[in-house]
């Protein structure tokens, strides 16, 4: 049973980044009326939320955006920052969402940065941990125990970001609307792409506790 909530998970999150891919490739056709680069429209919404410590700044790569607390850095894949489209100004605002939850403290994302340092360390030795305590199943289980303990973290981890990610597309989205920065197309556009972002940390989430309860049953199952 297990085993089929596995595959059926990563079915799902196969199909959803499919679907991320081609709603953000549908949506970057659709340009601003307003002309505004991602950049300008990251600039605009710290500037709108009081906020002027907060760099945006220009990342490599291709869905590389992401908010950094540690350094108030906006950053923004080379795609978003420099384009004029409904899904750069979706992912640029999100980011800038973030941005506003960190100087406004809000409580998810400060209990999430607070466990990062701890899931860092978790994350960079529980596979040994739980490889080594599968193998001394029978001679050393507590090794196991150990290891699910480390991967828990991991877990509560995954769910602690979802009301981070979907806070930071709400406050996009009611920022974009309330300030005409998006048309009524442009804003479903990005409405949409925000959607299936937020549905990729919900399937990792879900595979995470399912992987947590499959090394679980190998416990409870080691007699």
């Amino acid at each position: 049973m297990m085993w089929i909530l596995l595959i059926a998970v990563m079915i799902a999150s196969y199909y959803i980044q499919y679907k991320l891919k081609s709603k953000f490739e549908k949506y970057s056709k659709v340009q601003l009326q307003n002309g505004m680069s991602g950049a300008e429209v990251a600039q605009k919404m710290l500037l709108d939320h009081g906020i002027r410590d907060v760099r945006v700044i220009s990342t490599p790569g291709r869905l590389t955006d992401h908010y950094n607390p540690s350094d108030k850095t906006v950053n923004l894949s080379e795609a978003v920052y420099n384009e004029r489209n409904a899904a750069a100004a979706a992912v640029a605002a999100h980011e800038v969402g973030h941005a506003v939850q960190h100087a406004t403290a809000y409580h998810w994302l400060t209990m999430r940065s607070k466990m990062v340092p701890v899931v860092s360390f978790s994350s960079n030795i529980v596979t040994w941990v739980l490889l080594g305590g599968i193998l001394l199943i029978n001679t050393f289980p507590q090794l196991l125990l150990f290891g699910i303990g480390l991967f828990a973290l991991t877990t509560i981890f995954s769910f602690v970001t979802l009301p981070v990610e979907y806070d930071a597309s709400a406050r996009a989205l009611k920022w974009l609307e309330a300030k005409n920065i998006v048309t009524q197309q442009e804003y479903a556009g990005a409405k949409d792409a925000l959607s299936w972002a937020a549905r990729t940390y919900v399937v990792a989430a879900i595979s995470s506790l399912g992987t947590l309860l499959y090394y679980v049953m190998i416990y409870m199952n080691r007699r």
